[in-house]
């Protein structure tokens, strides 16, 4: 797509602080980073939504992520990296890889009731609505 950020970087006409390529997927840094080191990776065919990756250019993206987790890991002393897909910002799928130094690095406002040094769980699903929420994925999968 001509307007796609995401396809200029893949393409080379806008500059990235690259951290892998190959010919289908391309890993650099994000401009505004959750915390030192957070990464994107993202395929160089324009696909708006995750879910619509090809299966195999998605294992693509999460084998690249990991490669670069256990990097994180060993760089920043880290005992967990965070991967998730969001699409807010650039429609183009793209993964996020976040070297986490604090429990809320990639927490969202429901977990912060009770402080940020704290964590606090959102209420739990009573277990009938539990098996009635499953039950429907499953049948849709």
């Amino acid at each position: 797509m001509e307007d796609c950020l995401f396809c200029k970087i893949a393409s080379g006409d806008i500059p990235a602080h690259k951290i892998y390529e190959n010919a289908q997927i391309l890993a650099f840094l994000d401009l505004h980073p959750i915390r030192e080191g957070h990464a994107l990776v993202i395929p160089k065919d324009h696909h708006i939504w995750f879910e619509d990756l090809p299966q195999d250019l998605a294992t693509q993206i999460t084998t690249c992520a990991q490669h670069i987790a256990r990097a994180m890991k060993q760089i920043y002393r880290v005992e967990r990296v965070a991967l998730f897909y969001t699409g807010i910002h650039v429609p183009h799928a793209h993964a996020h890889v976040v070297p986490m130094h604090h429990v809320h690095d990639v927490t969202s406002a429901a977990y912060l009731r009770d402080g940020a040094d704290s964590f606090s769980a959102p209420p739990q699903m009573p277990p009938e609505k539990m098996a009635e929420v499953a039950a429907t994925l499953r049948k849709s999968l």
